[in-house]
């Protein structure tokens, strides 16, 4: 069976020429089904580079991208959008919440954009919204919520459809220790259940509870270590 990720000799390169800057210097690794790995880097190390790539956001330069056995090169940006919405769930440091929706309109946002029925939105948001602690939040906006039930709302929104992959770019970036504590928890349960969590951080701490680590630095994977 093919890697679910497999990533080859691959390159992000800015301004190309004298004054070029290399997010990505050559980067390979590959990610089973099921992992746990942290990425771990400093401030412009390129880690989120990497997770762009990962998760079909933006281009790379030069290397190959096979998702699960598929070259993602050869997919249509109608393709990759659908691959976004279904394979992958996004939990991001700024929440990316709607400041207009409520708890549970959010969490249905990527539900609506698959053509999905309101019964059944309403009944994978409101699980989602329970499975993090916040269903007793649901009908509150992202103003009226502090920031641990924020992105709490928003690993819900991630998880609601139950899909394969979750990216998780510095989630308990903005949220104080408790709240960070929670948001780990949650993840870690996720990937019992067989998700495969990809979680991007500058701490190594939170680094050490994931299975595998990788550090980043200077857009090349200097180490790649399990736990």
């Amino acid at each position: 069976m093919a890697h679910l990720i497999d990533i080859k000799d691959m390159y992000k390169i800015y301004n190309p020429g004298e004054n070029e800057v290399r997010a990505l210097d050559g980067v390979s690794l590959t990610v089973e089904r099921g992992e746990f790995v942290a990425i771990v880097g400093q401030s412009g190390s390129g880690k989120s580079t990497l997770m762009n790539m990962l998760g079909l956001l933006d281009v790379a330069s030069s290397g190959t991208y096979f998702l699960d056995g598929k070259d993602v090169a050869h997919f249509t940006d109608d393709e990759l959008s659908e691959i976004r919405n279904k394979q992958i769930g996004f939990i991001f440091q700024g929440f990316n919440l709607i400041s207009s929706l409520t708890a549970q309109a959010n969490v249905e946002l990527p539900l609506v954009y698959r053509g999905m029925r309101r019964e059944d939105r309403n009944k994978l948001s409101l699980a989602a919204l329970e499975r993090v602690g916040i269903l007793n939040r649901k009908n509150h906006l992202p103003s009226q919520l502090s920031g641990g039930q924020q992105q709490r709302a928003a690993i819900a929104r991630a998880v609601a459809a139950k899909p394969p992959v979750i990216l998780a770019d510095e989630p308990t970036g903005n949220l104080d220790s408790h709240s960070g504590e929670d948001v780990m928890r949650i993840l870690h349960e996720l990937s019992e259940e067989g998700r495969t969590i990809i979680l991007i951080t500058h701490d190594n701490d939170i680094a050490k509870t994931a299975k595998r680590v990788i550090r980043i630095h200077d857009g090349k994977i200097i180490e790649d270590t399990a736990n």
